[in-house]
Parts: C-alpha cells; sequence; structure tokens
C-alpha cells in the first residue's frame, strides 16, 4: 500500500500524510463505478451541465482555499495560484454551457435511408492519471469533458498532491455529481495496472513523463482500452525579428519560469537568428537573474521552489551535465543555500547534438538559447527533437511567421504568444509528447461512442 504525503517544497516540512488503496478495494472501486455509470449516463445533459456550472461557482467562492493547497504542496506562486483555479472553473464552465450542445445527434446525408444520425453517447468508468504541476487544470480539462458525456471517473492524482485532489473531489461532489460518478482514489502506479484490467473500464487518460505513459498505454492496449496520452515536451521558440527587444525578453522569460519551468508546454528552446542572438541572451540573462526567487506564498516571488528537492536535484544534474559536455552556462542552475527545493533560474548556450540537453527535457527554470543564420535553420533544429507538443514563433510579419509556424512538428502553434490554453482550444501533441486532445469540443471526441442510427428507406 502506498502513502501519499504532501511534503511542503518551500520549506522541506511533512505535512501531512493519506493512507495509500488497499489491493482489496480496487475490484470493489472499479465496480462501484461502474454502478454509477448505470445512473450518472442516464442523467439529462442539462443537469450533468448544472452540475459543472456549480463546480465553477465553488471553485471561484473557494479559490483562496484551493489556492493554498497548491502553494504549499508543490510550490505554486500565489497569483499564479489563483490563476490556476480560475483557468480551472472557466473550464469547467465551458462545458456546462457548451457541452450539451455538442452532444445533440448529427444528421448526416441519408445515403439511401431514410434517415442516418450520428448519436455521442458516454462509453464507461475511466481513469484518470494525473501530475502534480498544474494540479486542478490538469483534472479539469479531463475530467469536465467527460463528465458531461455521462462517463465516470477514477482519478489518481500525483501522491504529493492529496490534498488538493481532496478538494477537487469534494467540490464536485458538493455540485451534486455523485459519489460513484467522481472517485478519487490515493492509488500506486501498479495499481492502476489492476485498474486497467478490470472488465469495467473503459479508458485511461494520462498526462505525465514518456515512461509512465508507456507503462500505462502498454496496459491499456493489453486489455483493450482507449488511452489518451498528454507527456512532454521541448517546445521552441524562435525569434525572427522584433521592433522592441526588451518586451520580447520579458516575455520570454515570464513564459519559460512560470510554475519554476515546470510546464510540459513551456518554451524551453528559445531559437534566435544571428543578427539577434547576442542581444536577446544578454536581456535573458539579466531577466532571470532579476526574477525574485522564494517564498511562494510571498506576492513578490516569481519563481517558487521546484516541486520537490528531488526533483530540484534532477534539474541541477541535467545542468552540471550539460556544462560538463560543453554548454556555457552564463547564469544559475545551482540551489539555493537553505530549506526548500529552490533552484537559481539557469541559461545555457552552446548546446550541440552530442550533448544530453540537447534531446531531453529539463523540467525546471532552465533556457536554452540557440544561434541559426536562417528560418529554414530554425525550422531544422525546432523539428530534431522526438517531442512534438508546440511552438511559437515572433516576428513583426505575422504572414511570414505563420508559414514558418506551419512547418513545425507540433499539435499547437502560435504566433507571436506561446502556450496559451483556453477552455475551447483543443490542447494536445504529436511524436513522444503523445496522442489524443483535451479541451473544446476534441475533449469529448476521444472517450464516445459515436454511434452510428441509421434507417433505412422503404
Amino acid at each position: 500500500m502506498s502513502t501519499y504525503v504532501t511534503t511542503n517544497p518551500t520549506t522541506g516540512t511533512t505535512e501531512h500524510e493519506f493512507p495509500g488503496l488497499t489491493d482489496d478495494k480496487i475490484s470493489e472501486i472499479a465496480e462501484w463505478a461502474a454502478e454509477g455509470f448505470q445512473t450518472w449516463r442516464q442523467v439529462s445533459a442539462a443537469e450533468r451541465a448544472a452540475a459543472l456550472a456549480r463546480t465553477a461557482d465553488l471553485y471561484e467562492e473557494r479559490s483562496a482555499e484551493l489556492a493554498a493547497a497548491i502553494t504549499r504542496e508543490m510550490g505554486k506562486p500565489a497569483e499564479q495560484a489563483a490563476g490556476e483555479v480560475q483557468l480551472a472553473a472557466d473550464i469547467y464552465r465551458w462545458y456546462a454551457e457548451h457541452g450539451p450542445e455538442l452532444l445533440k445527434p448529427e444528421q448526416l446525408d441519408p445515403q439511401g435511408a431514410d434517415e442516418s444520425v450520428v448519436e455521442k453517447l458516454p462509453i464507461g468508468p475511466l481513469v484518470g492519471v494525473m501530475p502534480w504541476n498544474y494540479p486542478y487544470y490538469q483534472v479539469a480539462r479531463f475530467a469536465a469533458p467527460n463528465l458531461l458525456l455521462g462517463n465516470t471517473i477514477i482519478l489518481k492524482h500525483a501522491s504529493i498532491c492529496a490534498a488538493s485532489s481532496k478538494l477537487m473531489a469534494e467540490a464536485l461532489h458538493d455540485a451534486s455529481v455523485p459519489e460513484n460518478a467522481y472517485i478519487n482514489v490515493y492509488a500506486s502506479s501498479a495499481q492502476i495496472a489492476a485498474f486497467l484490467a478490470h472488465p469495467a473500464i473503459r479508458g485511461v487518460s494520462l498526462t505525465g513523463s514518456e515512461r509512465a505513459g508507456a507503462s500505462v498505454a502498454t496496459e491499456a492496449a493489453k486489455n483493450v482500452k482507449k488511452s489518451v496520452l498528454e507527456l512532454g515536451g521541448s517546445d521552441p521558440f524562435i525569434l525572427l525579428d522584433t521592433d522592441d527587444m526588451a518586451e520580447t525578453v520579458r516575455t520570454a522569460a515570464r513564459a519559460r519560469l512560470s510554475n519554476a519551468g515546470q510546464a510540459c508546454n513551456s518554451p524551453k528552446r528559445f531559437i534566435v537568428l544571428d543578427e539577434l542572438y547576442d542581444d536577446f541572451v544578454r536581456g535573458l540573462v539579466d531577466e532571470f537573474d532579476r526574477a525574485v526567487v522564494g517564498d511562494p506564498s510571498d506576492p513578490a516571488t516569481e519563481v517558487g521552489p521546484l516541486s520537490s528537492v528531488s526533483a530540484r536535484d534532477t534539474v541541477a544534474r541535467q545542468i552540471e551535465t550539460a556544462v560538463r559536455q560543453g554548454a556555457t552556462l552564463h547564469t544559475g542552475g545551482s540551489p539555493l543555500d537553505g530549506a526548500g527545493a529552490f533552484l537559481r533560474p539557469a541559461v545555457l548556450t552552446g548546446i550541440t547534438p552530442e550533448m544530453d540537453a540537447y534531446s531531453e527535457e529539463i523540467f525546471g527554470p532552465a533556457a536554452m538559447v540557440y544561434r541559426v543564420s536562417s528560418a529554414d535553420e530554425a525550422v531544422r533544429l525546432a523539428n530534431d527533437v522526438d517531442f512534438g507538443l508546440s511552438g511559437s514563433v515572433w516576428s513583426t510579419d505575422p504572414r511570414h511567421a505563420a508559414e514558418v509556424a506551419d512547418r513545425l512538428e507540433v499539435g499547437m502553434t502560435y504566433i507571436n504568444e506561446h502556450g496559451t490554453t483556453l477552455p475551447g482550444l483543443p490542447f494536445g501533441g504529436v511524436k513522444q509528447s503523445g496522442y489524443g486532445r483535451e479541451l473544446g469540443r476534441w475533449g469529448m471526441g476521444e472517450f464516445v461512442n459515436t454511434r452510428l442510427r441509421r434507417t433505412a428507406a422503404r
């Protein structure tokens, strides 16, 4: 039996321990979710939507409590934590407002019949395996569309997010989602495999590492269950030209240092044309040096701790390896003295394909800057990794930027912005960044029975 432990990454103090799920409860929970499915699927779409709307209201009413929980659990700065709570509320509300319309049957060309209709129906209990970096947002983008569809959910959150996962379940239940339509479990990774082997479970969605995704996808395939994976990223930020380098650098630094760099779609590789390179590096170093690193509960803090000491040490080792292999470290990269999981924001240059950092994801406050001589070289470099989540192109000429962006092998491209996520926009990647889509109407198209009903002509 695993134990879920909340260790405050700011202080290094263990604040709570939650007993893990025992193996003998797995079948019972799967069957309970199946019972919940038979009831929840019969609830009208309007009523399910009303429950999601109430969930959004509760998130806003309890925003301070919800935000404080993730500041303690994983070190998210207070303002960013509040922003994440609001984004989750917006997702629940978007599906409450738009979901019922998206569920309406679609009339097709009859094609020789009296009628050909496509219905969108739920498929059953699902398992969600969620990460710690955006505790509320990640759950909302999986739970909201599937609860609206009529599926039921067994949710396994990251082991450091026990308190926030409990608060999420309470909000949904208080909003009238039945307890067996959304079940929070403190399960281990091994127990997820057991859930997927249970005949009642019909699919799984995982956001996490490539290794975790491969393991879950293998178990899902073995049991003929649908899977959706949102995995890592090493997003390119291609700078073609700018008429305001200071503002461009500020934007780049904010995007990379948000959530202490712990975002799959953070711009990790800055690819800059030669004539802009020196000014960009100089400005980025200044911005990273200027960023306030400290207690995430302090409103002045811009960069909090990483989620754990082990996470910080992993990033520090990646930076050390890059330097040992020949990269140039311009600033940062070392842990701060004292308690907590703090790391000085780092800027690296001179990275070559032979170095580990060229192809791996650095999940922390570290930027890699590359010099290129042309847009063509920028595209080749951007695509020369196994990841394909998102990428951005920056230019005073949006048409040219769009032509460059259209050549990126990613699931999401942005022009003069990076990583924007909104309830109505699809989110997901290609290559080793996973498969499937979340949010918007696409989020309702994964775990659904797209059923044809055809009436023959008489």
